[in-house]
């Protein structure tokens, strides 16, 4: 457990520059984690995103596309659930999986707003640059994951749910 107040403190108290009192913040902070994933409990809906995601990729599979990499970050901070090689077209895709337990709140890809694609394409040019091919087609998608209680889950494959975010071009 984090004690906040000495984290306060050391931000407070530290000498030089603010990088460096962020650093040994972060020390800190990292030596109060648990030493393995193993160890910290997963809530119900980190559980629920990752059987979505699951779900997703064997969905696209069955459907045409060859799962490139699952849980992609970038290393200047954008993130993709799914990039997949959609086979029938060639071309490359970056897919957020949207998963709910019902609909009451809505459709689950109303849920990828402006922000959320910016930080998918943030991820889709760090994944570009990571490849250094100019002249790939990409696209983005969307699958909507509802795995409601005592039914089979369903997937529905949103394609070319959006372009890419401004400020990022290709």
């Amino acid at each position: 457990m984090v004690n906040w107040r000495s984290v306060f403190g050391l931000l407070r108290q530290g000498e030089g520059p603010i990088s460096q009192r962020m650093r040994v913040v972060w020390l800190y902070m990292r030596s109060c984690l648990p030493s393995s994933d193993a160890e910290v409990p997963e809530n119900a809906e980190r559980a629920l995103g990752r059987e979505g995601e699951r779900l997703a990729a064997r969905y696209l599979q069955r459907h045409g596309c060859k799962v490139l990499y699952r849980n992609f970050r970038g290393p200047s901070g954008g993130e993709v659930d799914i990039v997949c090689r959609d086979k029938s077209c060639d071309t490359l895709v970056f897919v957020e999986v949207k998963t709910r337990r019902s609909l009451a709140m809505g459709r689950p890809a109303e849920a990828v707003t402006p922000q959320k694609q910016k930080l998918l394409s943030r991820g889709a040019m760090q994944w570009l640059q990571l490849l250094k091919k100019r002249d790939v087609p990409i696209r983005f998608d969307i699958v909507e994951v509802l795995v409601a209680d005592g039914d089979e889950p369903q997937c529905n494959h949103i394609r070319n749910a959006f372009t890419l975010a401004e400020p990022y071009r290709y």
